[in-house]
Order: structure tokens, then sequence, then C-alpha cells
């Protein structure tokens, strides 16, 4: 997996920090012919905004139950909220939001989270989507294929969980949380 790590210079994460001290984040990974995947930052908020609102009902389906996201109503003060605060968990190595970019970055597709771990058994829980108008097509099957084997080769992590994918959300709700500041799942 070829990933570009020199373009996001990142302050590095401290001792407590569920990633090694030292790791850098991929900051441009190639899906397919014509896309890719970034870290969002703020400056994404127009683009962010259409793509959550033009699919906020699946989304809801599927990140309501256990995020609340995104809300009913989401203005764009509230996204750009959101997007400043993931900005800053990624600089710190917190937790990532990467967009799905067509190649001019003229629209975003869809978003993929990269987190610390919420419950047990796992050392980063991951999950992604693309917008409406792309479930079911060849896009979302590279995406589909790709985010696992760029985590197994990019990423400091061995337990890695796909929530929604090989675990349901449902099923994630009912597992016990994860002790906080403790080692990961």
């Amino acid at each position: 997996m070829t990933t570009d790590r020199t373009a996001d210079t990142s302050a590095e994460p401290d001792a407590t920090c569920w990633l090694p001290a030292g790791w850098t984040h991929p900051a441009h990974v190639p899906v397919g012919a014509g896309h890719h995947l970034r870290p969002l930052r703020a400056g994404d908020v127009d683009l962010d905004l259409v793509a959550v609102l033009g699919s906020r009902e699946r989304l809801w389906s599927v990140y309501g139950p256990a995020w609340g996201w995104p809300p009913a109503g989401l203005t764009r003060e509230q996204d750009l909220d959101q997007l400043v605060r993931h900005e800053a968990e990624t600089r710190e190595h917190e937790s990532f939001n990467y967009g799905l970019f067509d190649r001019d970055e003229t629209r975003l597709l869809g978003c993929l989270y990269v987190d610390p771990p919420e419950k047990v058994g796992a050392d980063a829980e991951i999950s992604w989507w693309v917008v409406d108008e792309l479930v079911g097509s060849p896009l979302e099957a590279e995406l589909d294929a790709l985010v696992p084997a760029w985590i197994a080769a990019d990423w400091p992590l061995t337990r890695p969980r796909y929530v929604g994918r090989d675990l349901s959300w449902d099923d994630w709700l009912d597992l016990p949380d994860a002790v906080p500041g403790g080692a990961p799942g």
C-alpha cells in the first residue's frame, strides 16, 4: 500500500496516546482511479455539509443510535465546529476522520473514522460511509476492499474492529465499555 505521510506533519502524541509516539498518520491514500482519502479539515465544511445532509437519513440509521449523528437540522456552524474538533483530534492523534474526495477535491463522497476503542476487544474502531448515490457502486466496493488492507499495512494496530462490517452497530452497542485511560480492548 502506498500512502503519503509527508504532507501532514502533526504534533507528536504524548505517552498516554493510543498509538505509538513518533508514528505519523497517512496524509493521502489513493482509492481507485481518481479518488483519495485525506484527513478532513475545517476548510472542508461546505463539501462535508452537502455530503452529510444529502445522506442524512441513511447516516442517522447507521450512526444515530451510537453517536447521535448527524442531528436533524445540522447547520453549517455545527458542522464547522465538528470539523474543527476532528482536525484537532487528528493533529493530536486522538482519533482520525478522513474524507473520500474526487481528484480535484470538488466533492466529498464519504468519510472514514479511525477511533480509539470505546468497547472492549479491539485496539481501534473503524467505520466508513459513502454518499447515498454511491451505495452499491464500484467506488464503494473499492473503498470496502481498501480500508482493511490499508489499516493492516499502514497503521500500528493488531486488533482493529470494523464496526458495521465485521460487527453490527447493535452488537457493538451491547459490548462492555473499554476502561477509560486503560489499555485498549
